[in-house]
């Protein structure tokens, strides 16, 4: 089965659904080591992304329409960073209305290359980043996806240990400490969604 500009769509729909139902755990950890609205602007991006994708000829139409639509609806910094992300999963499904399935790994890579481009951050840094890194390096290295989702849910437990040193978080210090990044968290749902419609 390739990945088609229907499973597209319902792969986004499933997003959409998923950041509605982790919405308020993604806010309540967010509160502890930021403004407690990531899990709202999740939300609203996937779903304003979900809303942006059926019936366009191409997978790399949708993912561009995704990205425009996030960017619209997410005002924090997760809005510019996402839209990146799904501009570069874009040039990677390329204007075409199928890819093959082995192929579909490669759409982690090029997300996190586009997140680690537009914000400047490295591994370590207690961000989305650090699930999205160690994804796309397993999917690069030809993981399968329960491996690539793996790497991700690791990534973000992994956060718990780190002391933040870049956004909003960096400013608690040491308090940051002993709390899991929420974008990190998110990312790693992401990529379970992505593992689900794809694996």
């Amino acid at each position: 089965m390739d990945f088609t500009t229907e499973t597209c769509t319902d792969l986004f729909t499933a997003l959409a659904a998923r950041m509605a139902a982790e919405r308020d755990a993604l806010c309540a950890l967010d509160g502890l080591i930021g403004d407690a609205d990531h899990g709202i602007a999740m939300e609203q991006g996937m779903q304003a992304a979900a809303r942006a994708v059926p019936n366009l000829p191409t997978l790399q139409d949708q993912f561009n329409a995704a990205a425009k639509a996030f960017l619209n609806a997410v005002g924090a910094s997760s809005g510019p960073l996402y839209a990146t992300a799904l501009m570069r999963a874009a040039k990677a499904a390329g204007p075409r209305a199928a890819m093959p399935r082995a192929e579909t790994p490669a759409l982690i890579a090029a997300m996190a290359e586009g997140i680690a481009h537009r914000g400047k951050a490295e591994p370590g840094q207690k961000t989305m980043l650090d699930a999205w890194a160690p994804a796309a390096e397993a999917a690069r290295s030809g993981a399968s996806w329960p491996e690539i989702l793996i790497a991700a849910e690791n990534g973000a437990d992994a956060t718990a240990n780190m002391q933040a040193s870049l956004g909003r978080a960096a400013r608690l210090g040491e308090r940051s400490l002993g709390h899991k990044d929420p974008g990190a968290v998110s990312a790693s749902m992401i990529i379970a969604e992505f593992a689900k419609a794809l694996g």
